[in-house]
């Protein structure tokens, strides 16, 4: 078998558009029905020089990848034109969505992961049966030298399902092909508020795949970690991922500006659009606009608002059988029925071993580092020179996500070895995170105080006497240490 593409490839995937309905009303037809299915659409991988990489991922789902962008689009054309030759049963017609994207590969163990097979399936979430969606990456490469007979039509810009930044959207014609089709399945068009990101998401693939599975077995999941630790980036992200799963939409309700527990149940009528009624709680209100509804609720920054959040939770599940809750918080809500999920920090390279660039490729915490400073300086890069101090960097910030970023800005006016030798006094040096955070979040020590200040006295007091270890402690020797009277 030849060896599978790496660097820049395109992505093909496809999906049978209404599968599931078909699979239950015909089910005898449709394993014939795919077997043709799965045989045209390996010949004209094949043909094409693609390389199938899974014949059956999620649902009915092919996933292919090509060396060229030209041989990728030839393939999705010769696909569709051979869907469309033939003679299907009349219970089961197929209508097959296709999506091409052209990025880096990450390929790993025979299969691709990464940000660019992300976004081609979020472009194919996107596509209606029989049509061919291109990316602009891939549109760039092919639009002169389309197969013949073949053109392009802008679909203008969309919003994907995910937070990432908006993609110009084309779509493949042909005379051969149906040209007309409904407004592309985009985010524009889901019932949801979750905020388009300005800034990449980095990483984070295992955390994500666990907290899918978590999510998908329980109504309440709090992921909870450690301040600056990226707990509302990867919960923004997972609930983007389950938009189309929740008929009623994915609403994100934000306590973090919050400061009386009191307007909790505002905050959550303010996402919702649910005004008060004479005469009614808010909260009886808000349970009688849910109870019917399928959605999932993004609870963000619960910590300082336990009490209340663990109230209205409770009894929101207790009312609203189709209603699931993800919430962040730094500890636990405490009630029947949680799951906690606690997010580690990126992973980050040991400095004595990784010292080259290539050698500290595979860690999240450079590539958060390199993909934030390129966005401060577009020149910087990562070479064998500064390798060393860049894996000092993220070691020594602990993998944390706020951390990097505030010291991948600072390549404006330092080298990474500059700001390697200064982390020794890193409070000082890492401030100046974005206008628009909360102020907890523009510098580290803003954000290490808000930590220390949800804690009581007696907490406080625990935490003082457990830092005089280094590098972690037993229960027994915590006991030893800590158990005097707090005077």
């Amino acid at each position: 078998m030849a060896e599978l593409p790496s660097g820049t490839v395109t992505f093909m995937m496809t999906d049978v558009e209404g599968s599931t309905r078909l699979w239950e009303a015909h089910p005898g037809i449709m394993a014939d029905v795919l077997a043709r299915h799965d045989a045209l659409a390996a010949a004209a991988i094949a043909e094409n020089r693609g390389f199938l990489i899974k014949s059956r991922g999620e649902g009915d789902s092919l996933f292919a990848v090509f060396a060229r962008a030209t041989d990728a689009v030839a393939a999705a054309l010769a696909f569709q034109q051979a869907l469309t030759r033939e003679l299907w049963p009349a219970e089961t017609p197929l209508r097959v969505r296709v999506a091409l994207h052209t990025g880096e590969a990450d390929l790993r163990e025979g299969d691709y992961y990464g940000r660019a097979v992300n976004r081609c399936a979020r472009l194919r979430a996107a596509a209606h049966g029989g049509q061919v969606l291109l990316t602009a990456a891939t549109q760039e490469v092919v639009q002169d030298t389309l197969p013949r007979g073949a053109g392009l039509k802008s679909l203008g810009e969309h919003r994907l399902r995910d937070l990432d930044r908006p993609e110009p959207v084309y779509q493949l014609l042909h005379p051969s092909l149906p040209a007309e089709f409904d407004e592309i399945r985009s985010a524009e068009y889901l019932p949801t508020n979750l905020p388009l990101q300005l800034t990449s998401f980095v990483g984070r693939e295992k955390e994500m795949a666990d907290l899918d599975e978590l999510l998908r077995s329980s109504r309440l999941l709090t992921v909870t970690g450690a301040g600056g630790v990226g707990k509302t980036r990867l919960a923004l992200q997972v609930a983007a991922e389950m938009v189309e799963q929740f008929q009623d939409g994915v609403w994100l309700v934000e306590l973090g500006p919050l400061s009386d527990s009191a307007l909790v149940p505002q905050a959550l009528a303010a996402a919702l659009k649910v005004r008060e009624e004479p005469g009614r709680t808010l909260v009886q209100t808000l349970t009688d606009h849910l109870k019917p509804r399928s959605v999932l609720l993004v609870l963000d920054n619960c910590e300082h608002l336990l009490d209340a959040c663990a109230r209205i939770s409770d009894t929101i599940l207790r009312s609203c059988p189709r209603v699931k809750i993800l919430a962040t918080s730094r500890e636990g809500l405490g009630i029947a029925g949680e799951m906690s999920f606690r997010i580690p920090s990126l992973s980050m390279p040991d400095p004595l071993q990784h010292r080259t660039a290539q050698s500290l490729s595979g860690f999240e915490s450079v590539l958060l580092f390199l993909d934030r400073a390129r966005a401060a300086q577009p020149s910087f890069a990562l070479t064998d020179q500064n390798a060393p101090a860049v894996a000092q960097i993220c070691s020594r910030l602990d993998g944390i996500p706020l951390a990097i970023e505030l010291a991948a800005a600072r390549v404006k006016a330092m080298s990474v070895d500059q700001i390697s030798a200064r982390l020794d006094d890193r409070f000082r040096l890492l401030t100046g995170g974005s206008r628009t955070a909360l102020p907890r979040q523009q510098t580290l020590r803003a954000t290490i105080d808000w930590s220390y200040d949800l804690l009581s006295e007696k907490e406080k007091v625990l935490l003082r006497r457990l830092s005089v270890f280094a590098g972690g402690w037993t229960l027994e020797a915590a006991e030893k240490v800590c158990a005097d009277p707090v005077e």
